[in-house]
């Protein structure tokens, strides 16, 4: 059911079209965006963990943030395997300072085996501290 409420993160921005270099000029360096803005949907992580039993992620959390507000996605193309993480529900607790907490995804949950080199989809924020 997961894969049903994230099948639209695995699809990419359609193409940008580029004028073409000209001998006098090097070519331009392609269009950058930000993952925020290409898959909005995927929660910005504030760390990433691969750990011998689990894939550990550090998110925001004004206090009721749970696993199961999380759902996953992972794409297996041949060899390269893609994971993505998508929050199911607001964390609507109303702490005094803004926190976060880590959550543990086993690769037996993810369906991977522990060596797996994956590409994890979504951004990468900095931690600045409570309340920022």
């Amino acid at each position: 059911m997961a894969a049903l409420a994230l099948a639209g993160c695995a699809t990419a921005p359609p193409p940008v079209a580029l004028p073409a270099p000209s001998a006098a000029s090097p070519s331009p360096p392609p269009p950058v965006a930000s993952a925020a803005t290409v898959l909005p949907e995927l929660e910005p992580l504030y760390r990433a963990d691969a750990g011998r039993e689990a894939l550990t992620i550090s998110v925001a959390s004004n206090g009721c943030t749970a696993k199961v507000d999380f759902a996953f996605y992972v794409e297996k193309r041949g060899p390269a395997v893609s994971v993505a993480f998508a929050r199911k529900r607001l964390d609507r607790c109303r702490s005094f300072a803004m926190g976060k907490t880590e959550l543990s995804f086993t690769w037996a949950e993810l369906g991977l085996e522990p060596r797996t080199p994956v590409a994890l989809l979504n951004p990468l924020v900095g931690w600045t501290g409570p309340g920022s």
